[in-house]
């Protein structure tokens, strides 16, 4: 038996070389007859992969350029508007061939105010013409403290003026910043006389003479803002005397130096009119 098995084995090892020795006769065939076929395959493969690969890199090409020009785009904008924008949020809420619902919320900054706003804003297409309109709008602004600010705000909340709320946040923050700029050049200039008791972003500059004790001036310098988005300064001027000072003021100054000082303003503008009466202390 096991003489026959052995025998059976080997018959199998020789079929088995022999099936190698047909199958290579049939690659060195198949190799000969469709060898120049295959190999247009496998370069047309090769062809195809790297064209993609650069029409890919020619899309991500293309969309860097246009985010540099967005981004370009976006800078300019705030550079002519003074708006720049941190975060702009949109989700859909609801789309379709009439009517597209959107939410957006855009935070940012405009000079030293920072805000944040929210609204809906509904797409109704008619025709070839589509109508936009805002709801729901919700306005948050750093600068608690501007109360006539404040309150325009939420009249633009009530009346959802978006547009007019962005167009008077820059007017009031060029205001802002134009007064914040004018104190704080005058406290550098006049260390020894000009006092900000608030900081250079308040409303307050103190104006007090070391040579004349208890001789001093106050300018208030508001920013009033209508509910119409109409932004106008308002300086005024406060005088302070000793009591032995208003003894001998034959001439009223108490009374006329107020007066006085907005007739400066008219001729003269805020920094001078301001320049004037710090010299008036001078001496």
């Amino acid at each position: 038996m096991e003489q026959k098995l052995k025998e059976e084995l080997k018959l199998l090892q020789q079929e088995i070389e022999a099936y190698k020795a047909e199958q290579d006769v049939f690659l060195r065939a198949i190799s000969l007859q469709h060898g120049e076929a295959l190999e247009s395959c496998l370069q047309a493969f090769h062809y195809k992969r790297e064209k993609g690969d650069r029409r890919l890199n020619k899309d991500v090409l293309k969309l860097i350029t246009e985010i540099n020009i967005a981004e370009k785009d976006l800078k300019r904008q705030a550079d002519i508007n003074g708006i720049s924008l941190s975060e702009c949020c949109v989700k859909t809420l609801e789309k379709n061939e009439s009517k597209t619902l959107q939410q957006y919320r855009l935070t940012g900054h405009c000079c030293f105010l920072s805000f944040q706003a929210e609204f809906a804003l509904t797409e109704i297409q008619d025709g070839d013409s589509s109508l936009r309109k805002i709801t729901d709008l919700n306005i948050i602004v750093d600068g608690a403290e501007f109360k006539d600010f404040s309150e325009f705000v939420s009249r633009a909340e009530e009346t959802k003026s978006l547009v007019l709320f962005f167009r008077t946040l820059r007017v009031f923050s060029e205001r802002c910043n134009q007064r914040s700029r004018t104190y704080q050049y005058f406290k550098e200039k006049y260390r020894d006389m000009v006092h900000l008791p608030e900081g250079c972003r308040s409303e307050i500059m103190n104006i007090q003479s070391p040579k004349l004790p208890g001789c001093s001036m106050r300018i208030y310098w508001s920013i009033t803002v209508s509910k119409e988005g109409v932004v106008a300064p308002k300086l005024e001027l406060l005088m302070r005397l000793p009591e032995e000072a208003l003894n001998i003021d034959t001439n009223n100054v108490m009374e006329t130096a107020p007066a006085g000082f907005q007739s400066l303003l008219k001729i003269f503008g805020v920094e001078t009119s301001i320049e004037s009466l710090i010299r008036s202390l001078c001496f």
